[in-house]
């Protein structure tokens, strides 16, 4: 069996109820393109969560979730606002603008998190026809320095977009792991706190592969399917899709999944501290950035993969799963101090 690293929550397995679930969907001919009755069933799974009054469209991926809540809500002269860290800025191969054709502007912050006093300075250029228009701001939850934002941050940039008639896209790629950790539901960290459109995450909690985009306006949300299949992001064979969120969330499979991650990543963090490894972010959902000297990270790769995050500052990124045991991270904390004991 291979070791289980630290580098991703995309690097970990399926969850064996999501397994079961696209086995037990694999039955007889269902009508495609959603038209079954597992995605009616997903569908309504949603609405039990956010509300009757809201559309719910299946993508492949988080970056075409992301393409396709940017899409629909802007047209291409319009700028997208974002954390210089955001994954559609720094990961996504510049898909949201090849795609949609707006501009996307990074923003810098701390903590991966933005607030109002910072984008106000780029709240300008309305209706000036040499300025891309500001329509959108995107903020992920959790961010990808691993802090949550609380409902109270939220609507504190959505009602200073709204006022500015934009709107408020979040990259809900790690929700789960967000809402267990401020022991809120879904509903109270977007569509309460003002966000109009969202990526809700699946893959990297225990899911093989799908999320989802929450419009909570139908009125946005008129066009998406078209966008959807312009970007390649309509299923033909959904119900796989659509028979994973169901079992997601069965039982409450996604919070268990996402509170194991969360624990095994502050424990991670706990052990390397007293190692004497610095901890750069607050410990918040399930990633831990921490100072690395390069030769001891050099050395611990070869057993152990994981990401550099800032290399000027010798800075590592390591993200637990929901497989994640307390047995790796005993095994890898014992390798490291090995390393650091020399």
């Amino acid at each position: 069996m291979n070791k289980r690293g630290f580098a991703s929550d995309n690097n970990s397995g399926i969850h064996p109820s999501i397994l079961a679930a696209i086995e037990e969907a694999n039955q007889g001919h269902v009508t495609g393109y959603g038209e079954d009755i597992y995605t009616q069933k997903a569908i309504e799974k949603f609405k039990e969560f956010f509300g009757d009054d809201i559309d719910v469209y299946f993508c492949f991926n988080g970056t075409g979730a992301n393409v396709l809540s940017i899409s629909t809500l802007t047209n291409s002269f319009n700028s997208v606002f974002c954390p210089s860290t955001a994954h559609i800025m720094v990961d996504e191969c510049g898909a949201p603008e090849k795609i949609s054709g707006c501009k996307i502007i990074g923003i810098d912050t701390l903590n991966g998190k933005l607030f109002p006093e910072l984008l106000i300075p780029h709240l300008h250029g309305f209706n000036f026809e040499h300025h891309s228009q500001p329509g959108i701001i995107s903020i992920s939850q959790a961010t990808e320095l691993g802090s949550v934002y609380r409902p109270e941050e939220i609507k504190a940039l959505s009602e200073l977009v709204h006022r500015h008639n934009m709107y408020m896209h979040m990259d809900g790629a790690r929700l789960a792991n967000a809402a267990v950790s401020l022991d809120l539901s879904f509903a109270e960290i977007t569509r309460d706190a003002g966000v109009d459109a969202l990526s809700f995450g699946g893959t990297k909690n225990g899911m093989l592969l799908g999320e989802a985009v929450v419009f909570f306006n139908k009125k946005l949300s008129a066009n998406a399917k078209y966008f959807r299949k312009q970007s390649a992001q309509l299923f033909s064979k959904m119900r796989f899709v659509s028979a994973q969120f169901l079992a997601y969330f069965e039982n409450g499979l996604w919070k268990e999944n996402a509170l194991h991650a969360n624990n095994m990543a502050r424990l991670l963090a706990d052990e390397v501290r007293k190692l004497g490894i610095e901890i750069t972010q607050e410990v918040e959902a399930n990633g831990v950035f921490a100072i690395l000297d390069d030769k001891i990270r050099d050395q611990l790769q070869k057993e152990y993969f994981f990401y550099p995050w800032n290399e000027n500052r010798h800075e590592v990124r390591w993200m637990t799963s929901f497989d994640t045991r307390e047995e790796d991270i005993i095994q890898f904390c014992k390798k490291l101090k090995e390393l650091l004991n020399g």
